[in-house]
């Protein structure tokens, strides 16, 4: 009994120095949340809602783009430029790779060294997770805990593949995708999708002799934009250049993101789409917690491994397989 006081006492010590902005317990917390053990579940449940009757003037920023692209750099330089006006910054990465390669987007803080030594800057490599969703419900959770800790711009870092850029979208307020200039035809093989999604498009490397190659790629995909239908926010995606390395173009981008702010908060889109954002959280969250139980049932794994073998020798169907897993 003692020892459960104790606890309970050391979870809401823990919960106040983090509303105080302590770095420390900030990442304890993150790191409860993150937790498999079914142990520490009570605990996270206690932080999350605590933190989340906080009330948070932030700006939530979805960065993606491939491998290459100079993600880390742009971060790095967008980054000390926020810090600097006063801000700050919390950046959180969602890797669905880093199960298979043991590493994370920002696994080698090395690649950011100014802006982690930069007090006003805290910067969480993704999570270990064996399946993608629960990256990323752990990571829409850090947010609330940073926004919690007093950081007023949260980054959500992501590699542009797959499913990823949706619940990436479905957790920020503004959504950016970075690119690079020089590679032949700008727009081929990009997916339709993300530029649909993206409320900015910014040409990264845009020096040296790169300079006139970033220009014409922010003209190309300036045009294709304009092929796109008004969004609901009501805002006209923009395409910028800017040298994340010269430390160039960085403040128009800010300047960028806060008009964006400025427009939705005035058409009352911002509130609204964070509204939206905690419905589709709540049905993904219904989601999980019915396959996690099912699949854990041990009738089901000793069926499902039959309904394997009977697909493999044709024996049945993936949907009448389906229908005998649901009728046990």
């Amino acid at each position: 009994m003692k020892q459960t006081s104790k606890k309970q006492t050391d979870i809401k010590n823990l919960i106040s120095k983090l509303k105080k902005g302590d770095f420390v317990s900030l990442s304890k917390a993150i790191t409860i949340i993150e937790s498999e053990n079914i142990k520490d579940k009570s605990d996270s449940n206690k932080i999350i809602s605590s933190c989340i009757k906080q009330k948070a003037n932030s700006i939530r920023i979805g960065i993606t783009g491939v491998p290459g692209v100079g993600k880390s750099t742009f971060i790095e330089a967008f980054g000390n430029h926020l810090t600097s006006k006063g801000y700050k910054v919390a950046v959180l990465a969602i890797d669905p790779t880093s199960n298979v390669s043991k590493g994370s987007i920002l696994g080698d803080k090395t690649r950011m060294n100014t802006l982690v030594n930069n007090k006003n800057a805290f910067i969480r490599p993704s999570p270990a997770s064996s399946h993608y969703g629960g990256v990323a419900k752990k990571t829409r959770e850090s947010i609330i805990l940073c926004e919690a800790a007093g950081y007023d711009v949260i980054i959500v870092e992501t590699v542009g593949v797959g499913q990823n850029e949706i619940s990436v979208s479905e957790m920020v307020d503004f959504f950016l995708l970075l690119k690079l200039s020089g590679a032949g035809d700008e727009l081929q093989g990009i997916k339709r999708g993300i530029i649909e999604m993206a409320d900015a498009i910014i040409i990264n490397k845009a020096d040296g002799d790169n300079i006139d190659n970033s220009n014409n790629a922010k003209s190309e995909f300036s045009m294709a934009l304009k092929l796109y239908p008004v969004k609901k926010s009501k805002w006209k995606p923009k395409v910028l250049t800017c040298s994340s390395i010269n430390n160039k173009g960085i403040q128009p981008i800010w300047k960028l993101i806060s008009d964006y702010t400025s427009l939705t908060k005035n058409n009352k889109f911002f509130d609204d789409n964070r509204k939206n954002q905690n419905k589709y959280w709540l049905l993904q969250s219904i989601n999980d917690k019915l396959q996690s139980d099912f699949f854990n049932k041990n009738k089901i794994k000793k069926e499902l491994e039959k309904q394997y073998n009977l697909l493999d020798k044709n024996k049945t169907t993936p949907f009448a397989a389906a229908e005998a897993l649901f009728n046990i």
